[in-house]
């Protein structure tokens, strides 16, 4: 275990942040981000399959099986090859005894989910044990051989028990919002696999992404069954990427008020879906939060006890508060510094969730394939 300092970048990192505008820099004001001074590493993401390239984090609610309360599973985009959408495995890591260990090892090729699997973002547990993971699978890690994927639901020893797949879904990616009420949830996932094919030099953006809302009625001792589906947002950017596989719409998180708050990888902004619990049409990509400042590409999405946002830029290293009231960028703090990467940690941070005491976060590291605690 290593622990490093805090950076905060207006102190610390002030030369990288020339290029900002003065606006947004003057925009750095107090916020949850200021409370956190450390970054301790808790544990390496690879299994022993050589999986790479750790995406969705979600910490455990209740106790089930493998599972621990509190426990924090996180799952692997990349093969052993480091070939993307070809990850089959998540780990589970037990802040408590600080162990780790692989929950999930998903076979390669399920019948039921169309291309195969690697999984994404989009992962979440249930209070009923059950863990459902989004796949956008590829056989040679690039968008040329781009399955359709699906959602697979796993029981709390990590086997596979099913699959939701169907024609709403096409490339589930961002990491998901729930509300969980035992026997009934709701998940809302993005899809980001619509009419996208090869990546070239030149991608075009497919304007076809989507988030979906999924009524789910879990029967005891049974999987969950989708009840209904509703297309609540669509008409995102989405775009093929030889580096980085897929860019679109990342980021999910559910406010009190029932807003859903989506960031829009290419517009470079955050954006609200009101009504996303009870709407019954698409309210197309919603309205604009924020964009630009600070936000460099903003992947995943949390909400802070305060009801501020976090979201993880995948062009640099920062994370960046936001608070969705008004879309003031309150603050960012530099929580990947590579220098092997230009910014300094582009193209490393994915996904990210809040401990369960709210006082700090959870992200991984993709450079080095960690976990890490920030408090």
């Amino acid at each position: 275990m290593k622990t490093r300092s805090t950076l905060i970048v207006p102190f610390l990192l002030a030369p990288m942040l020339a290029f900002l505008p003065c606006a947004a820099r003057a925009q750095r004001a107090s916020g949850f981000l200021q409370s956190v001074h450390h970054h301790t590493t808790l544990t390496s993401t690879v299994p022993d399959n050589g999986d790479q390239n750790p995406y969705a984090i979600f910490v455990a609610p209740v106790s089930a099986g493998k599972i621990g309360k509190g426990d924090v599973l996180v799952d692997n985009f990349n093969d052993k090859n480091n070939l993307q959408g070809l990850g089959t495995t998540i780990i589970d890591y037990n802040p408590a005894t600080k162990n780790m260990m692989v929950f999930a090892s998903i076979p390669r090729h399920l019948a039921q989910c169309p291309g195969g699997v690697g999984l994404t973002t989009a992962m979440t547990m249930l209070k009923s044990g059950w863990v459902i993971v989004g796949s956008l699978p590829s056989n040679d890690g690039t968008t040329a051989t781009k399955g359709q994927g699906c959602l697979i639901v796993l029981d709390s020893e990590g086997n596979v028990a099913g699959t939701i797949a169907g024609p709403n879904i096409d490339g589930p990616w961002g990491n998901m919002a729930v509300v969980d009420n035992g026997d009934t949830a709701t998940l809302f996932v993005s899809n980001t696999g619509f009419g996208v094919g090869a990546a070239t030099d030149d991608s075009p953006v497919v304007n076809k992404s989507t988030v979906l809302r999924l009524s789910l009625s879990i029967p005891e001792g049974k999987p969950p069954v989708v009840t209904h589906e509703t297309v609540v947002a669509d008409g995102f950017g989405e775009q093929a990427d030889k580096g980085v596989f897929i860019i679109g719409p990342t980021g999910l998180a559910l406010g009190g008020d029932g807003v859903l708050y989506v960031s829009d990888a290419i517009g470079n902004r955050i954006v609200a879906i009101p009504d996303a619990l009870t709407r019954t049409t698409s309210a197309g990509t919603g309205k604009e939060v924020t964009k630009d400042g600070l936000l460099q590409r903003p992947l995943a999405l949390v909400m802070t006890p305060d009801g501020d946002l976090l979201t993880t830029n995948g062009l640099n290293g920062e994370v960046v508060e936001i608070d969705p009231a008004t879309g003031k960028q309150l603050y960012a703090q530099w929580i990947d510094v590579d220098k092997a990467q230009s910014p300094p940690g582009s193209g490393d941070l994915f996904g990210i969730a809040m401990t369960p005491s709210g006082g700090g976060f959870y992200y991984v590291e993709d450079d080095v394939n960690t976990l890490v605690l920030a408090h």
